[in-house]
């Protein structure tokens, strides 16, 4: 058995580094997300939709042409039988308008170059989106391995304190009372292990779906790991540019434009329109008419410019004007509260990593504290000082300021890529300086 225990070594350690290189990286599976997300890729087929239905809008400045052909078969009938016939009449016309003056037309024509406007701010804020579900469900994933792998950690170190109190139990120099303490501690981290095991179970299906993958498998942080500080430091700065620049932001001013011009095509409804319009005209009938010779043909040709004037509408105009107008008022509402909520999320996010590199500061001098008192503990309690419930709590802090620590690292990642999109500087480049702190 002796023999075999380098060889299973061996293929331990071969098994770990081949985990380690199908592991995938942030980078990659944010690829596959933008490449498979439903959500994302319904966002980007309405971008699609929109350039298209901006160029809708154009029509109505071009010149529009028809062509119409008919036959038709006439019937002459009178009281005089000499006179009664029947005939064909064929005719094609090719007509062409072309508008000269019609402000409502260029005003369409305006809210679509709009729309792209629209268009590009919606797929931006898709694409913030889809960053940031990765790296949450990224993190998630590493935060709940390390959880299970802490929880696994503290039980190894349950089960040895409970091995070691029974032990002096029975040689008499500890009570019942401790075995039973370490008894039921071991217990309850059996039971944190199974929700720690479920919980990553779940954190790992959260992240398949969002890839479209199968047992996708994040790669870890570096150890010891460095986190970059706040850049910019300065709140305003966040605050300035996403009252300007964010994507929410940038729809609501396309909106209130929108707006602006719809009053504008409302107001057009009082104003003439001329148009420059022109056609040709080819009759033919092959068997003649009623007055007409056998084989006959008629052709007419036209251009002329035509003047529209509207007189009255009923009102419907100025109750139009009206409407528009109070549009215009809840777009420019609108677009203040969107900005009042992009600079409250700014602020709540910035404010969010700073706290969480103070907690981490605070976490990593707790874990230090923590080890230490552990020790003490442990040899407290060899000495017969220190009981064995004092080992077991000063082991349960250990490992729960293990696995806050690591929480309060992953958050300050997410938090920091939450921080620009809620901002609105959010780009799927940011997510390089994230990807640096994994593991090779």
């Amino acid at each position: 058995m002796r023999s075999f225990r380098p060889v299973l070594l061996l293929a331990a350690v071969q098994w770990a580094l081949c985990a380690s290189a199908q592991a995938q990286s942030l980078i990659e599976l944010y690829d596959a997300a933008r490449a498979t997300d439903a959500t994302y890729q319904s966002a980007k087929a309405q971008y699609d939709a929109n350039l298209a239905k901006s160029d809708q809008a154009k029509a109505a400045i071009l010149p529009a042409a028809n062509l119409d052909v008919g036959v038709t078969r006439n019937l002459f009938d009178n009281t005089n039988p000499d006179y009664q016939r029947a005939y064909t009449t064929q005719s094609a016309t090719v007509s062409a308008s072309q508008p000269l003056y019609r402000p409502a037309n260029w005003a369409s024509y305006e809210q679509g170059k709009k729309l792209i406007d629209l268009a590009q701010a919606q797929l931006a804020a898709a694409e913030q989106d889809l960053v940031l579900r990765v790296s949450q469900a990224y993190f998630d994933v590493l935060a709940a391995s390390d959880s299970l792998t802490f929880v696994r950690a503290q039980k190894a170190a349950v089960a040895e304190q409970l091995a070691s109190a029974k032990r002096n139990f029975e040689v008499g120099t500890s009570t019942i009372t401790d075995s039973r303490e370490a008894q039921a501690r071991y217990d309850l981290v059996v039971a944190q292990e199974i929700a720690a095991d479920n919980d990553l179970r779940v954190k790992k299906l959260a992240l398949d779906q969002i890839v479209s993958r199968v047992d996708a498998t994040p790669k870890p942080v570096l150890a010891p790991i460095v986190l970059p500080n706040l850049q910019p430091q300065d709140l305003n700065g966040w605050v300035t540019i996403a009252e300007t620049s964010h994507p929410s932001v940038l729809q609501a001013l396309t909106a209130l434009d929108v707006a602006r011009l719809e009053t504008t095509k409302a107001k057009a409804g009082n104003k003439p329109t001329i148009d420059l319009t022109a056609g040709y005209n080819v009759t033919r009938n092959p068997n003649g008419t009623s007055t007409s010779t056998l084989n006959s043909r008629y052709n007419a040709a036209n251009i002329g410019v035509q003047l529209s004037l509207p007189l009255f509408a009923g009102f419907s105009v100025q109750n139009r004007i009206r409407e528009t107008l109070s549009l215009e008022d809840k777009a420019v509402a609108d677009l203040e509260a969107t900005r009042r909520v992009v600079s409250q999320a700014t602020r709540t996010a910035f404010y969010g990593v700073l706290s969480g590199l103070g907690q981490i500061k605070a976490l990593e001098a707790a874990e230090a504290s923590s080890q230490s008192a552990l020790e003490a503990n442990q040899l407290g309690y060899r000495v017969g000082v220190r009981i064995n419930i004092d080992v077991l709590n000063a082991q349960s802090q250990l490992y729960q300021t293990k696995r806050d620590l690591a929480r309060a690292r992953y958050d300050v990642l997410v938090g920091s890529l939450r921080l620009r999109q809620a901002n609105g500087t959010l780009r799927p480049e940011d997510l390089q300086a994230v990807n640096a702190l994994l593991a090779p």
